[in-house]
This record gives C-alpha cells, sequence and structure tokens, in this order.
C-alpha cells in the first residue's frame, strides 16, 4: 500500500501545491473539511493590509486602488466574484459577507417574504445544527414553520405549505451528497425555493449553481477555500431574485448609497443589498489569497484528486481495518470530499491519532471523521492513516486516559 502510495504521489499533477501551504512534513493533515490549512502567502499579506495600508494609508485604504488607496471597500464584490466560477454562478450573484449563519437568517427571512401565504422551510433531520437552529429563530418569531423529513421522503414532503428547501449539499458528518438538480427542480415544481448550504462543496466537488437553476446559496470560507479560522462566508443570490430581494439585516453597507447617512434605508442594488455591517478587511484579505490560490489549481483537477484520495482510503480502510463501519457512500461521485467511520470509541480513536501527528477530527456521538482537501493531502498520508490506525487498535494505545478527555472543541 506505501509503495502504491508512492507512486500515485509521483504521478500527482497537483503535486506541488503542498508546498504552498504551511504544513510540516511530518504531518498529515485530514481536517481541512474543517478548518484549511494556512496559505504561505497569507501571513504577508496580513502585514501588508497591516503595515502598509492600515498602517500607512490609514482610512485612504477603503478607496479605489487607483493611486494611494487599496480598495477596501469592495472586497466583498471581488472576492465574491473570485468564488463565483468555483460554484457556477456569474459575477455579481456572490458577495462575501458575515457568516454562513448569518447569511442563512438573511435568504431564510428573504426566502419567505417572497413565498407569502407559506411559512414551511423544509429540511432534514441531522441537517448542520446553524442551518436548522436559523429556522428555529424565525419559528420562535412566528415568520416561519419548521419540518423535517428524511432523505428518501424530502420529495413527497413538498406541498403547497413549503416557502422553501434548505439543505447542505453535502453531509457534514457522513459526506452523503444529495442530487442538486433533481431536489431544486422538485422544489421550484412545487412551487418552493431552494437554498444549498455549499460549506463542504465549494473547492472539493462539482458546483453549478445556474445549470440547476438553484436560487439561493451559502458557504464558508475557512474549510477547503483556507481562508483561515473564522473567515468571512458568502452568499449566492440568482440574477432573477435579486431585485425583489428583502433582507432583514438592513444595515449602512447594504444601503444604495450608504454614504450619504439618510435616515430611511433604500436597498442597494443587487447582490449588495445582502451587505450589513462593514466588511472584515483583515479577514476578507486572508480569505482573497486562499481563494485565489484554490482558483489558480482550477475546479477539475481538485474534484479529480479529490475523489482518487477518498477511493484510495476508502479501499484500504475496508481490506486493513475492516472492523470500522464506512458511512459514508460507496461511490465517490455521491459524496463529498471526505469519508467518515463509526466505532463506540471514535474520539479516543482520533486523538491517538492527533497524537502521532495524523489530523482528523470526531462528530458526535462516534463519527471519526477525515476530509480530504485535494491541495495538500498526499497519498502517502492516507495510507499512513490506516496503517497507524491499525496500530492503534491492536497495541490497545487508544485506551490512554488523556485520550477520552474532551476539549471545548471536537
Amino acid at each position: 500500500m506505501r509503495k502504491e502510495a508512492a507512486r500515485l504521489d509521483a504521478s500527482d499533477t497537483l503535486r506541488e501545491c503542498r508546498a504552498l501551504f504551511e504544513i510540516a512534513d511530518d504531518v498529515a493533515y485530514f481536517d481541512g473539511n474543517s478548518l484549511g490549512a494556512l496559505p504561505k502567502a497569507a501571513p504577508a499579506r496580513i502585514a501588508e493590509v497591516v503595515q502598509s495600508e492600515w498602517g500607512q494609508r490609514l482610512i485612504s485604504s477603503w478607496n479605489d486602488a487607483d493611486g494611494e488607496g487599496a480598495g477596501w471597500i469592495d472586497l466583498p464584490q471581488r472576492i465574491g466574484a473570485k468564488i463565483a466560477p468555483l460554484i457556477g454562478a456569474r459575477r455579481g450573484e456572490v458577495i462575501v459577507a458575515d457568516s454562513v449563519s448569518i447569511n442563512l437568517f438573511k435568504l431564510i427571512s428573504a426566502a419567505l417574504a417572497m413565498r407569502p401565504g407559506r411559512k414551511v422551510v423544509l429540511s432534514e433531520p441531522g441537517n448542520f445544527p446553524t442551518d436548522l437552529y436559523m429556522v428555529e429563530g424565525l419559528e420562535m418569531q412566528d415568520l416561519a414553520e419548521r419540518c423535517l423529513a428524511e432523505r428518501a421522503d424530502i420529495e413527497a414532503a413538498l406541498d403547497d405549505n413549503v416557502a422553501l428547501l434548505m439543505l447542505t449539499h453535502v453531509h457534514y458528518k457522513t459526506g452523503e451528497m444529495f442530487d442538486m438538480a433533481r431536489l431544486t427542480k422538485a422544489a421550484h415544481d412545487a412551487g418552493a425555493l431552494v437554498l444549498w448550504d455549499l460549506s463542504h462543496s465549494v473547492g472539493a466537488v462539482p458546483v453549478d449553481l445556474n445549470a440547476v437553476g438553484a436560487d439561493f446559496a451559502v458557504g464558508c470560507g475557512y474549510k477547503y477555500l483556507n481562508g483561515g479560522p473564522g473567515a468571512p462566508a458568502f452568499a449566492f443570490v440568482a440574477e432573477r431574485h435579486q431585485q425583489a430581494l428583502k433582507q432583514p439585516l438592513s444595515g449602512w453597507m447594504g444601503h444604495a448609497r450608504p454614504f450619504d447617512f439618510t435616515d430611511d434605508y433604500e436597498p442597494a442594488p443587487g447582490i449588495d443589498r445582502l451587505l450589513c455591517g462593514t466588511p472584515q478587511i483583515l479577514s476578507m484579505s486572508a480569505l482573497e489569497v486562499g481563494v485565489d490560490l484554490m482558483a489558480g489549481i482550477g475546479v477539475d483537477a481538485l474534484v479529480a484528486k479529490s475523489r482518487a484520495l477518498s477511493e484510495f482510503t476508502r479501499e484500504a480502510m475496508a481490506q486493513v481495518v475492516p472492523e470500522l463501519e464506512c458511512v459514508s457512500p460507496a461511490d465517490p461521485e455521491t459524496r463529498g470530499s471526505q469519508l467518515s467511520w463509526r466505532h463506540a470509541d471514535a474520539y479516543a480513536l482520533c486523538q491517538a491519532l492527533i497524537a502521532r501527528r495524523i489530523i482528523g477530527d470526531f462528530r458526535a456521538p462516534d463519527v471519526l471523521r477525515m476530509g480530504f482537501a485535494p491541495a495538500y493531502v498526499r497519498y502517502v498520508d492516507c495510507a499512513r492513516l490506516v496503517t497507524e490506525l491499525r496500530d492503534i487498535l491492536d497495541s490497545g494505545e487508544w485506551r490512554k486516559v488523556e485520550y477520552a478527555q474532551r476539549g471545548a472543541v471536537t
């Protein structure tokens, strides 16, 4: 297995990309689906923003990049335009702002307003918690009704009470991927709108929002886009909906003319109305580095390697560690860039692997999850994961008391 891994790494067209990230050679990093690795170019860019743009140019950095300014005010639109091709959107349909949770709240509320007489937001049990919590917040205001249906029953649940179908494209725990085209069409046939959470999709799996006729989407900046911890999120609104969109967080940056400082709110044209407060310049600047890097590699190459890495690992795990139950789909075209296995002591196993500098993560109650960020994960990392996990199980090392002690973040 190790020889085959070395052979595959030698022929990997993306093998030079790992050098673009700050990852020690002895680290096998399988947690890029939770926090992407640091691009080597990011510290210098942040230093430039802090020392030159903020430190020297001061407030002039908000204005146009021509001349003495740095164009800070245009960062949300500029980065959004760079993300757009990664998700099958057009320029002017994606903007970077706030967090996934806040963008969900904006778009769920906007979708409900666009479907008067309907209040139901349909999703699935086990969706990522923040997606469901945002609906609950609107439910407490009597603006929404939450309805959860198992995956096999979603289409049957699309009745004339449903205003919005809200789903995460790639399930955060199992990696199972929805058929976006089929479900978007089913929702539209029922008169509902669709909101896709792309947090575990963008930069790792094929996404073509306009091809499937998607209405809305949100996504995360700090996973496969490598924007850094707490990086800003992005939001997509199909151009056909932008004029009618009424988002509830009518902050001053979403105003048509924010520096007129008028008392009454007038929404900005197009996607800009999704803005709320002042853009987070330091974190957006870091995110732009990550987005540029991933866009430069290209979606097709990333997807091809992602699937090859995960298949290599899935097959090896099935042979070498058969006692762990794989809960991810066997078909790489129906799962995201991750694999998950169930074990009663998954947390302890994860900690034992981390102690050996093989970094994955745990998802309650019993899932060991490994993400395959194709820009920097190697085949030799995958082979090492399998052999080291076999040794940890055989030796009983995972039973050490310290591996059962959980931190605040798991």
